[in-house]
């Protein structure tokens, strides 16, 4: 098979050139930023140091935290939030030499804190014009890794589809080889299937296969042992897709275990050390926000009480972590009145049982606030799926099948699913199902920058009204 491979064999001299090229922006952003501040480009000596030093640093902490793996396929978010955790400890790293020195007072603090941020952005816009670059030349037909599939089944048509819908991942499958008689001879998305498994090894070499993508199913792991066996000696990646494709998954993993290979399938994403750094999250933010809006719920007090009598507060018992049941308090926006404990009913739109200054509350989510006091006590965090009252739980378990993995993590304040536009009365299946898929979202990638981007958009959605419920 003739490729246009120029960039393909050149790929470690590239990687090698992007491994300076990263420190390269970033010293090249402080400098400029030197420039215009203080109008000259003449450097004293302990910033040069500085500039050094920070190239140094970089090239030794981006390979630390995979910056370089290869990201063909994954998303430039992604990228994005790896990057940012790098730049993160270069510049703490630069804090701390700076002050262990004894030598922060020699430089320009503001100089300091705009390099830090104009840097990651100078980053991020080199890793934008790259994925540009390269695109452009994938869709041309070069820098292509040639692929093919082991296994014509669905699970094999699926990846082909996908790989096809996606030709700026540069990965570009040429044929399937399945043992099926039925199967062979026929075309998959334009693709052949070129014959039996026994012929893939040899055929691998004769068109320049960069890649085989094992895609059989389960009951078929002595074929998937063979042509292992085979591929071992051959100069080929090789990789396993496991037939679970239609199985509802949450923050699958590979491990090991007393020495063999395991895929955890469902497992939290917030154990060990991450779960260390959102419990800290939460805590602190939550500390921060009852502070700063203490005077805001005194008032909220003073307008429910002389609005309509009855408590400040409603609670109501929700499914927590683990299905565990915890009371969540909100400041009462209905009518004082008994709630039937056999069923509950949702707040709708024009809900004669809300008060005038309850609907105000509401609309801005500002009756929300009490649930930090949940956030301190452990019960939830500010982040995370939404608790529903325990009888809708125990409904929805019934109608959605990943319903029960939101409860992996603590429910949230806010969520996902609430900032793009799912909240609120949840009666239809159809949009409960929704507001699942962008739970499930979340915890499978969660991070503490998904986090704060998700507050970002809750303050943005309060402030413009657009969170109305």
């Amino acid at each position: 098979m003739t490729s246009r491979s120029l960039l393909k064999e050149n790929a470690g001299i590239l990687e090698l050139a992007q491994r300076f090229l990263d420190p390269f922006v970033v010293i090249a952003t402080g400098m400029m930023l030197f420039a215009i501040k203080f109008g000259a480009w003449d450097f004293p000596r302990n910033y040069v140091f500085v500039l050094i030093g920070v190239f140094l640093f970089c090239l030794a902490v981006f390979p630390f935290f995979d910056v370089y793996r290869p990201h063909r396929g994954a998303s430039l978010w992604a990228e994005i939030q790896i990057l940012a955790s790098a730049w993160t400890v270069v510049c703490t790293g630069l804090i701390i030499v700076l002050f262990a020195t004894k030598s922060s007072t020699y430089f320009s603090r503001i100089w300091i804190g705009q390099w830090a941020v104009t840097g990651f952005v100078s980053l991020i816009a080199f890793r934008v014009a790259l994925r540009v670059g390269l695109r452009f030349f994938r869709r041309r037909g070069f820098n292509l890794r040639f692929i093919v599939i082991a296994g014509a089944g669905k699970l094999g048509r699926d990846v082909a589809h996908r790989l096809a819908a996606s030709p700026w991942t540069g990965l570009k499958v040429v044929g399937f080889y399945d043992d099926d008689p039925r199967l062979q001879r026929q075309m998959f998305e334009g693709v052949p299937v070129r014959g039996g498994l026994h012929r893939l090894p040899q055929e691998v070499v004769e068109l320049g296969i960069d890649q085989v993508w094992i895609a059989l199913p389960l009951q078929h792991d002595k074929q998937v042992k063979s042509l292992v066996a085979h591929l071992s000696r051959l100069p080929v990646q090789v990789t396993f897709i496991p037939d679970i494709y239609g199985v509802h998954l949450l923050n699958h993993s590979i491990g090991e275990v007393a020495g063999f290979p395991v895929i955890h399938l469902l497992e939290s994403p917030l154990s060990g050390v991450q779960g260390i750094i959102k419990a800290v999250e939460d805590k602190i933010l939550a500390v921060l926000i009852l502070l700063i809006a203490s005077p805001l719920m005194l008032l909220i007090i003073v307008g429910i009480k002389l609005s309509s009598p009855g408590p400040i507060f409603f609670r109501q018992l929700r499914g927590g972590l683990h299905g565990e049941r915890i009371w969540v308090w909100k400041f009462r926006t209905m009518k004082h009145h008994a709630e039937p404990s056999e069923k509950v009913p949702q707040a709708m739109p024009g809900d004669h049982r809300i008060t005038a200054f309850g609907a105000f509350l509401r609309r801005t989510s500002l009756d929300e606030l009490p649930q930090f006091l949940n956030v301190l006590k452990g019960d939830m965090s500010i982040v995370g799926p939404r608790p529903h009252a325990v009888a809708h739980d125990e409904f929805y378990q019934q109608q959605i099948d990943a319903y029960m993995l939101r409860h992996h993590v603590k429910p949230g304040i806010t969520g996902w699913a609430q900032v793009n536009g799912w909240r609120g009365e949840t009666g239809e299946i159809e949009k409960m199902e929704m507001r699942v898929k962008y739970d499930l979202y979340y915890i499978n990638n969660w991070s503490l920058w998904f986090d704060l981007r998700i507050i970002f958009m809750t303050v943005f959605m309060m402030i413009t009204g657009r969170n109305a419920h």
